[in-house]
């Protein structure tokens, strides 16, 4: 997308064809909106009575996990494109570790994965196994 807006910039400056300038925009934009949608289907986010788990990649795989019994605030963003794309951003501290960004990023209804990792750490009191994937 900055390649996008430096080739806009000096395209204004330098009298440059109109015509590359959209198709280099047009093509970085795309290339954009490719990349954020292959991250958003390599990504899945779990809510266990025990867990909660990010696991990453498509030919390599990274999980990150930490236990829902250490997880101490839970924090939501969205931004206004965020709010009009319907995804947001929920952030969770956990207790005891250097871990600083464990994140679920992108996900659709924000304030309904708060309501699971609640449900979760009462299930986990109370023993009962629960999931929910998101």
């Amino acid at each position: 997308m900055l390649g996008a807006v430096i080739a806009l910039i000096t395209a204004i400056s330098s009298n440059a064809k109109w015509g590359l300038v959209a198709a280099v925009v047009v093509v970085g934009f795309a290339l954009v909106v490719l990349v954020g949608f292959i991250r958003r289907i390599s990504t899945i986010y779990t809510i266990t009575s025990q867990r909660l788990r990010i696991k990453r990649g498509i030919l390599s795989k990274r999980i990150q996990q930490t236990r829902i019994d250490r997880v101490q605030n839970v924090n939501t963003d969205q931004s206004v494109v965020d709010r009009m794309l319907r995804v947001g951003t929920v952030d969770f501290d956990t207790a005891g570790t250097d871990d600083s960004d464990f994140t679920f990023a992108g996900v659709s209804n924000p304030s309904r994965v708060v309501e699971a990792v609640d449900q979760a750490h009462h299930a986990a009191r109370g023993e009962q196994s629960t999931e929910e994937q998101l």
